[in-house]
């Protein structure tokens, strides 16, 4: 499965963002699911299709009992969340994630839904947008590299 894709989107007053029908559609397709489970990451919120979180799961099981898992554990597994959709394609965002990543902290509920992969990205859209211009920034840093690649 491979999310592609930036859609521009907003939450409504209950917390619910509506997921991009096209991302709907792959989860019933490949994960014959119609959930996401949520948790955060880097300032945004994931989601990740409930079959990639169970492997996500299995490779944290594994890890050695250090710094890095009960650091990894706090700040992603316990924060993690089962979302269903609804009929108009929404999950209920957690209000622990709301604020997490400042959705609708200041009455703005602009978000940005990225494809990532196997998961989902959803973004304040200023926080979103000042990302997107510290990565270009890079890019330009990092132009022979590119190059390198052929684009």
């Amino acid at each position: 499965m491979e999310f592609q894709g930036v859609y521009n989107n907003s939450i409504d007053a209950k917390g619910r963002a509506s997921i991009p029908a096209r991302f709907r559609e792959q989860l019933k397709e490949f994960c014959e699911d119609d959930a996401l489970i949520v948790t955060q990451d880097r300032s945004g919120i994931v989601a990740y299709p409930p079959s990639e979180w169970k492997i996500f799961l299995d490779k944290f099981a594994q890890l050695p009992n250090d710094q890095f898992r009960e650091d990894l554990y706090f700040t992603t597994v316990t924060p993690a969340m089962h979302c269903t959709f609804d009929k108009q394609g929404r999950i209920q965002l957690p209000q622990s994630l709301r604020e997490y990543c400042q959705l609708d902290t200041d009455g703005v509920r602009d978000v940005v839904i990225v494809g990532g992969a196997n998961k989902i990205q959803i973004w304040n859209k200023t926080r979103y947008q000042e990302m997107l211009a510290e990565a270009e920034q890079r890019q330009v840093e990092a132009r022979q590299k590119r190059i390198d690649l052929g684009l």
